[in-house]
């Protein structure tokens, strides 16, 4: 079903408090624990088909990329082959579009309202505000802490940026899709620092991941987009932090949202998001 829009106008969450900081306690569906965000206010906003871009959008200059990206997994909930497999396909593709010397996956997300209302463990609700995976300070210290862990030290003076592939497991998708912001269209102002803790469902007490992202505030200059129709053998790159750039134009909020077109029959969204650090000759 072709939508053939230019834009939809559609509901987005952002951040309602004032301030510089703020704080969020993440807990998986099955624990029954609420989870605990950051006042949130929604703003009707048009969010553009990237699809109908005259100049398509490129990591470098609109922090995200629209790619045609074919992958042999058929399992993608199989995480022996995402990570034997899926990983060094995604390797191979940002070596070749970024010019990176080198990529690390570091972990990957799946992302389903029916398998987490199931109580599938690992499987997140779709995220429902806008937000950057990183901040200023949290983007180096992650990328120091993968270099560590994984023993390549030596590339600690190089650039470095920290970027995600997102895929669809069911297409094409009409429910909740992906929403990005181009950064060049917001303000430093828009970004608010917010501490977010990640608990397991064998640990409710201890965080097993403490990081910081940015929330994003509204601003009416801001310029949304997301993909029609985005099939399974298609991804986002979505860029969270570089070294390389010394604003805010490196930071690709993001967020799903509710579709207000929807087919009848459509599938509920599905998806795969890899986290992964590159590092610039």
């Amino acid at each position: 079903m072709a939508l053939n829009m230019e834009y939809v106008s559609a509901e987005i969450a952002f951040i309602a408090e004032n301030g510089d900081s703020a704080a969020s306690y993440i807990y998986p569906k099955s624990s029954g624990r609420e989870i605990k965000r950051p006042i949130n206010e929604k703003k009707v906003v048009r969010v553009h088909d990237t699809r109908r871009l005259e100049v398509p959008s490129t990591l470098e200059v609109n922090g995200f990329q629209l790619l045609n990206f074919p992958t042999r997994i058929t399992d993608f909930y199989d995480e022996r082959d995402i990570a034997e497999n899926y990983y060094k396909e995604a390797i191979d593709l940002l070596k070749e579009v970024t010019g990176a010397a080198e990529v690390f996956v570091f972990d990957h997300t799946y992302r389903s309202e029916v398998r987490a209302n199931a109580g599938q463990p690992g499987v997140r609700l779709p995220a429902e505000f806008a937000h950057v995976d990183y901040t200023p300070s949290s983007g180096p210290r992650r990328s120091l802490e993968i270099l560590r862990e994984m023993n390549q030290r030596e590339y600690i003076q190089h650039r470095m940026a920290l970027v995600n592939v997102w895929r669809p497991i069911i297409g094409p998708v009409y429910d909740c899709p992906l929403a990005i912001c181009d950064p060049r269209t917001s303000s430093e102002e828009d970004f608010v620092q917010t501490d977010i803790y990640h608990f397991n469902e064998d640990d409710l007490e201890t965080p097993a991941i403490s990081g910081q992202i940015y929330s994003l505030r509204h601003n009416a200059s801001q310029r949304w987009y997301y993909c029609s129709e985005m099939r399974t053998e298609e991804v986002f790159l979505l860029r969270n932090w570089d070294s390389g750039v010394s604003d805010h134009s490196c930071y690709a909020a993001h967020t799903s949202f509710k579709n207000p077109i929807v087919p009848p029959q459509s599938k509920p969204r599905e998806s795969i998001e890899l986290r992964t650090l590159l590092i610039f000759p």
